[in-house]
C-alpha cells in the first residue's frame, strides 16, 4: 500500500520527579495516501504527543523522543534537522490545534496569520499573497472573505476561528493534514459543518488525514480506518467498518457502549469505570487491567501482543476471542 506517512515504534518520554517517563510506547500508525485515518481514546492516552511528535514539536527538554521511526516521502523526519523540518512543518505536513482562539495570535489579524505560511513556504508577493488568503477563506467556506481577512481572531466566534485554522493549514497544499480535535468546544451544527469541510478537501486536494479525537462519532462518519489509543498504547486497530462491527478489545467496546442511544430510555449512561492510569504507574501486563470486566491473572503479569484478528484487523487483548458488543 502507499502511504502518505508511517509512524513506526515510537517510543516518547518526558522527565518528571527526576527520573524519565514513558508516555507513549512502541506506537506504529500508518496513513495511506488520499485517506482518513482516527486515532481515538480518552485523554492522556498519548494521542496528541503522537501528532506533535510528527511535527517534531515535542519540547526538548523536558521530552524526548527516545526510539522509532516517522517515514515521510522515503525518509525518516526523526533523523531531519531543525531547519529542515521547517520546510516540511506547514508546507507538506500541516496541524490543526486543539482550541483555535488560543492557538491564534490575538495581535495580528487573521489574513495576516494565514499569510505568514505563505511568506514562508511559497515566496509570494504581497498581491500574490492577498489573493491566496482570499482563495483560502474561500475554500474554507468563510462569508465576505475581504472583510473578515482584517479581523482580529476575538472578533470572530469559534466556529470561524476553526475555519481560519484549516486555512491555515491548507495554504500551502499540505500533503498529510494532522487534525487534533478539529471540532472540540464546537456546537453540533458547526462540528457537521467542520467534518463536511475536512472530507471534502480531502478528496479535492487528495490528502491524507491523519484525525485526533475522543468521539467514536466522528470517527464513524469521516474516518476510513482508526486506531484505539490507551495508556500510551494502540490496544486496537482496524478499518472503521469492522471496528464498529466487531471489536475484539474490552477498551474498544467500553468506548462503543459508552455512545449515548437516543432511542434508548436510560436514566443513566454506559461508562468506563475508573480512569486512565498515569505514565509514571502504569501497571504490569494489559494496561487496561483495572478497568476491564474480562481481566484474568495474565493480563496482571503478561503484557498482550498486538496481533492480527482478521483483514488487518488488529487487537492487543488475551481475550480478544471472547470480546462481545452489547446489543
Amino acid at each position: 500500500m502507499n502511504y502518505a506517512l508511517q509512524i513506526k515504534d515510537l517510543r516518547i518520554s518526558f522527565a518528571s520527579n527526576g527520573k524519565r517517563v514513558e508516555v507513549v510506547s512502541g506506537v506504529s500508525i500508518n496513513i495511506p495516501k488520499g485517506k482518513i485515518v482516527g486515532v481515538v481514546g480518552e485523554s492522556g492516552c498519548g494521542k496528541t504527543v503522537t501528532a506533535l511528535s510528527v511535527m517534531r514539536l515535542i519540547p526538548e527538554p523536558p521530552g524526548k523522543i527516545d526510539s522509532g521511526e516517522i517515514i515521510f516521502d522515503g525518509a525518516d523526519l526523526l533523523k531531519y534537522a531543525d531547519t529542515d523540518m521547517r520546510s516540511i512543518r506547514g508546507n507538506r505536513i500541516s496541524m490543526i490545534f486543539q482550541e483555535p482562539i488560543s492557538s491564534l495570535n490575538p495581535v495580528f489579524t487573521v489574513g495576516d496569520q494565514i499569510g505568514e505560511a505563505l511568506r514562508t513556504h511559497l515566496n509570494l508577493s504581497r498581491k500574490e499573497e492577498k489573493e491566496r488568503v482570499l482563495e483560502l477563506l474561500k475554500l474554507v467556506g468563510i462569508p465576505a472573505p475581504e472583510r473578515r481577512m482584517n479581523n482580529y481572531p476575538h472578533e470572530m466566534s469559534g466556529g470561524m476561528s476553526q475555519r481560519v485554522m484549516i486555512a491555515m493549514a491548507l495554504s500551502c497544499n499540505p500533503e498529510v493534514l494532522i487534525a487534533d480535535e478539529p471540532t472540540t468546544a464546537l456546537d453540533v451544527t458547526i462540528q457537521a459543518g467542520i467534518l463536511e469541510l475536512i472530507e471534502d478537501l480531502r478528496v479535492r486536494l487528495g490528502m491524507a488525514v491523519f484525525l485526533i479525537t475522543h468521539d467514536l462519532g466522528i470517527i464513524a462518519e469521516v474516518a476510513d480506518e482508526f486506531y484505539v489509543m490507551y495508556a500510551g498504547k494502540v490496544v486496537e486497530q482496524g478499518f472503521t467498518a469492522d471496528l464498529f462491527k466487531e471489536p475484539h478489545h474490552p477498551y474498544t467496546v467500553g468506548l462503543l457502549n459508552s455512545i449515548p442511544d437516543l432511542h434508548e430510555n436510560k436514566e443513566k449512561l454506559n461508562a468506563i469505570p475508573g480512569m486512565v492510569p498515569s505514565p509514571d504507574n502504569f501497571p504490569t501486563g494489559c494496561r487496561f487491567q483495572d478497568r476491564c470486566p474480562l481481566v484474568i491473572d495474565k493480563c496482571r503479569t503478561d503484557e498482550p501482543p498486538l496481533e492480527e484478528i482478521a483483514n488487518a484487523h488488529k487487537a492487543a487483548c488475551w481475550r480478544a476471542s471472547e470480546v462481545k458488543l452489547e446489543n
